[in-house]
């Protein structure tokens, strides 16, 4: 997985970084944005332009955010709260709109 977004995004979801995304593969949860792991080009463009620096190349997460890289798969790959399938990578962000739920670690987070 290339690029990671950590917690520092949660309640915040400034969305800059969606429209940098020459390949849109940055995805809308309820409290935070998710790069699609398999969308992603490894290009770097969202990392510099988030106002809260949430964005970090997998390798370089924090120590007390790692838990964000398995979490930033998770909600490709396992079925959300609320839906039947997991949501894949299913070429855009845009062909499926705004998900609107979260991962359990994102949903219980205290937040910003």
């Amino acid at each position: 997985m290339p690029y990671v977004i950590g917690p520092s995004c949660i309640d915040i979801t400034d969305q800059s970084c969606v429209e940098e995304c020459p390949v849109d593969c940055i995805y809308e949860g309820d409290r935070k944005l998710y790069i699609n792991p398999k969308e992603c080009i490894d290009c770097g463009a969202c990392e510099p332009v988030c106002p809260v620096e949430a964005i970090s190349q997998d390798r370089r997460v924090a120590e007390e955010d790692k838990e964000f890289i398995a979490d930033n798969r998770r909600f490709f790959e396992e079925p959300l709260p609320g839906r039947d399938e997991p949501i894949g990578a299913p070429g855009g962000a845009r062909k499926v709109g705004r998900i609107g739920v979260d991962t359990e670690l994102v949903q219980n987070h205290p937040g910003n």
